[in-house]
């Protein structure tokens, strides 16, 4: 498997999952989660992927600061219906990083569903963002939208992108298409700090 080379540049998120450490999956439950795995959840990498990537991250560092996360531990409100536009994409890129799940999700262990994790991503949220997470422990909550425009496609692929989508594309064309596309997923990641990409609102809770 041979991915490009900035996906190990990505920036990536260290976090608790007490359901992992409870089973002896990971030692504390500890695990390190990068954009790769994203890609191999997704099938590809795209804006989509990377903007889902780049928001959870986001919103997890605006609700822990320095300490770790805790997969599980978390809410994943989705201002859209599931099967609306790339709404599921995003949500199974949160899903990975939070454990959130919907009525699909682990029902937990035992009686008392000890670490369950269904019913923790809803969809059709009244927000205003593509997003929103909300802490279990103590009902702190963001609101988190992006602005993939900040980082547009080369304009090369005004022409490229029609010829490759139709099936008209020269081998050499699909080869500098596919580049490009994924060098602008390359310089959204660069981005991950830009406030204007990644736009985080304090989400108080009802």
């Amino acid at each position: 498997m041979v991915f490009p080379a900035f996906f190990a540049d990505a920036p990536a998120i260290r976090l608790r999952d007490p359901l992992a450490g409870f089973l002896g999956s990971a030692e504390d439950g500890v695990m390190t989660y990068r954009y790769a795995d994203a890609v191999r959840l997704c099938g590809h990498s795209c804006p989509v992927v990377a903007g889902a990537w780049l928001m959870a991250l986001a919103g997890l560092e605006w609700l822990y600061g320095d300490d770790l996360p805790e997969r599980g531990g978390i809410e994943v409100h989705m201002r859209d219906g599931v099967g609306q536009g790339t709404t599921g994409v995003v949500a199974s890129v949160a899903t990975l990083l939070t454990g959130a799940a919907a009525e699909g999700g682990f029902h937990g262990i035992g009686a008392g569903h000890l670490f369950a994790r269904r019913g923790l991503l809803r969809f059709e949220a009244p927000i205003d963002g593509v997003m929103a997470l909300r802490r279990r422990d103590n009902g702190a909550g963001v609101v988190v939208d992006i602005d993939t425009g900040r980082v547009p496609h080369d304009p090369a692929m005004a022409e490229l992108m029609p010829r490759a989508v139709a099936g008209r594309a020269e081998p050499a064309e699909l080869a500098r298409f596919a580049a490009l596309f994924q060098d602008r997923v390359r310089r959204m990641l660069a981005a991950a700090d830009d406030p204007k990409l990644v736009h985080l609102y304090d989400w108080p809770a009802a």
